[in-house]
């Protein structure tokens, strides 16, 4: 930021030595109060003009560049995109042109220069156990997560999954909760055994019951009883002689 609050200064500092004084736009001028040609843009001044010759410009050189034609005698550094800062390198510095940094994946923009780059990148929050990200962070914005519903669980703050569900073999041994899943254990044989007793003595026992007090009724039944044609009555579980007798 302090480099390019100083190149802005050297700028200023030549359109304000320009207004007013006898230079042209493409001219500078010297400490010595002469006019001489600028150079172009790529190089800088290494010997001022002279009556009797014209501006000695050399190119830039390393890691340094120029952008605008200039009476400067050095050329300015280039920007270095920090992969530390979550910063990668989208265009090359030239001895024309300063590098171009982007935000690199997994991080955002936390802070913009004056002409809106990135200077400072920062890494994409991670979401808490039992949360999920509710919308992905960006190169522009950082993760905003959410709790997990009802029924879910996470782990590691990154997807929501519904407890297990025990079956029909099996019974909670802990219950699930936002941060963990539902832990089934299978029934041991004998419990199932003193499982099924009382069911069965639900279901059993009623019929049993039911099955005897209907026996218990018919035997209190009387058995019926049979008229011949002189009007004597003969019990109908009598045999044919037990009625001639009589």
């Amino acid at each position: 930021m302090a480099v390019r609050l100083w190149h802005t200064a050297l700028f200023s500092l030549c359109i304000v030595s320009s207004i007013g004084s006898k230079c042209g736009p493409a001219e500078y001028e010297t400490g010595a109060g002469e006019c001489c040609p600028m150079c172009v843009k790529g190089s800088v001044v290494r010997r001022d003009c002279t009556s009797d010759s014209s501006t000695a410009c050399i190119p830039c050189v390393g890691d340094t560049y120029m952008n605008e034609p200039n009476g400067l005698n050095k050329c300015f550094t280039c920007r270095t995109c920090d992969p530390g800062q979550g910063l990668h390198t989208l265009h090359k510095c030239t001895t024309t042109s300063n590098a171009v940094c982007d935000v690199s994946d997994g991080f955002y923009c936390g802070s913009y220069s004056g002409n809106k780059e990135c200077n400072l990148a920062l890494k994409h929050s991670t979401c808490s156990p039992g949360e999920r990200p509710k919308n992905p962070g960006t190169k522009t914005e950082d993760t905003v997560c959410e709790k997990c519903p009802d029924g879910h669980f996470s782990e590691h703050g990154v997807n929501c999954t519904a407890w297990t569900v025990c079956t029909a073999e099996q019974t909670v041994a802990e219950s699930g909760s936002p941060t963990k899943d539902r832990d089934c254990k299978i029934i041991p044989r004998r419990n199932r055994i003193m499982i099924i007793i009382p069911i069965i003595t639900v279901i059993i026992i009623p019929i049993v019951t039911l099955l005897i007090q209907r026996s218990s009724i018919g035997t209190k039944l009387k058995s019926p009883v049979q008229e011949t044609s002189e009007g004597s009555r003969v019990a109908a579980n009598n045999s044919p002689e037990e009625t001639e007798d009589t």
